[in-house]
């Protein structure tokens, strides 16, 4: 990498739609911007992420993102080396107002596009922000995903184990709808979760019982439901104490899971004999500073350095897109000329899928 590399990185996968500019001079990368525009309120009254909402503001505001990274980074189109963008997985919608919108810019340059699976973009992360060394190991924890990976190269991803059913996001989004908080849900169970109880329901810990790294939490979420309709059936209602003890115990048990499964994934990395060996965690859930602190505590027990990027980087962004995109041109990766929006693209194809596949092909 000892070329400068200058990519703009356009994000619109979920519910986020955001546009960066990254660039790469010598060893050092450089965030020259990142704008984000969220989409909270627009989805508030449904309690969740509405896909033909998400797809229309995607489409309303994509490529005024794109204007205000390049003006943040005092920079024009003809000073980029590419474009990145999230080609999948995502809500197609949103993904193909993105794909669509950096085709037409590299159309009108000439520049390269190149297409980034959106979980590559939070793997490679770590490298952007803390220059790791490959290998690694990440876990990648958000709203709809969860595996760990050892993390070899710009496109190589072998996955140890994820979930097979729920992510923890989503099943602390589904908990916050469960017991009435906003949403996102994330940092309203964490919140809530601060004043609250984790000893007084116990929760199960699933599959902590089997030798493998691979999770699941739609049980968890059920046993909360069941925990919350005996309370309202004995009370009449839920107060807020209930609600914090509630939400701390539900907090307390993914933040076991999680953490053991991690005690498993190291061990398992640790057979690769990195030389200098890094545990990454990446995605939104990994803002959470209950579970980062149980892994960061994991890692010390286990002798190996820990990593979590800074809190922006952690939620949906576009300078991981553009990161990640440097990462495949200097590594000669530049992939089909066409870019196609896809829902489901599996980091490691080589392994079976944990979600189950259908006609659109395997999940993750």
């Amino acid at each position: 990498m000892a070329r400068s590399i200058t990519v703009l990185g356009l994000e619109s996968s979920c519910d986020d739609t955001a546009a960066a500019v990254v660039r790469l001079a010598g060893e050092k990368p450089a965030i020259l911007s990142s704008i984000v525009f969220g989409q909270t309120e627009l989805h508030a009254a449904f309690g969740g992420v509405v896909p033909e909402i998400a797809a229309r503001a995607h489409a309303e505001k994509i490529d005024i993102c794109v204007e205000q990274a390049l003006a943040e980074a005092g920079l024009g189109l003809a000073d980029l080396d590419a474009i990145a963008v999230t080609a999948g997985p995502g809500l197609i919608g949103g993904v193909l107002a993105g794909v669509m919108c950096a085709r037409g810019i590299a159309a009108a340059t000439g520049l390269p596009l190149v297409g980034i699976n959106h979980l590559a973009g939070h793997a490679l992360t770590p490298r952007l922000t803390d220059g790791l060394d490959f290998p690694y190991l990440a876990l990648l924890v958000s709203g709809g995903h969860c595996q760990f990976l050892i993390v070899r190269g710009a496109d190589s991803f072998h996955r140890l184990g994820g979930t097979i059913d729920d992510a923890p996001g989503e099943a602390f989004d589904k908990t916050a709808k469960l017991l009435g908080l906003a949403q996102p849900g994330g940092p309203s169970v964490e919140r809530a979760a601060r004043g609250g109880d984790p000893d007084r329901f116990r929760f199960p810990r699933p599959l902590l019982d089997r030798a493998d790294c691979n999770l699941s939490f739609s049980g968890l979420k059920t046993a909360l439901l069941r925990a919350r309709d005996a309370l309202v059936a004995e009370r009449g209602g839920l107060s807020l104490a209930d609600r914090a003890d509630l939400c701390a115990g539900f907090q307390a048990a993914v933040a076991d899971v999680l953490a053991e499964k991690s005690r498993r994934a190291i061990a398992a990395y640790l057979a690769d004999a990195a030389a200098r060996p890094h545990f990454a965690v990446a995605g939104g859930v990994a803002a959470n500073a209950k579970i980062r602190a149980r892994l960061e505590a994991v890692c010390a027990e286990a002798g190996i350095g820990f990593c979590a990027p800074p809190l922006a980087l952690c939620t949906d962004n576009a300078a991981m897109i553009a990161w990640a995109g440097i990462e495949r041109l200097a590594a000669g990766l530049t992939g089909p000329e066409e870019i196609v929006a896809r829902p489901r693209w599996p980091l490691d194809p080589g392994r079976p899928a944990l979600l189950g596949a259908g006609r659109k092909g395997a999940k993750a």
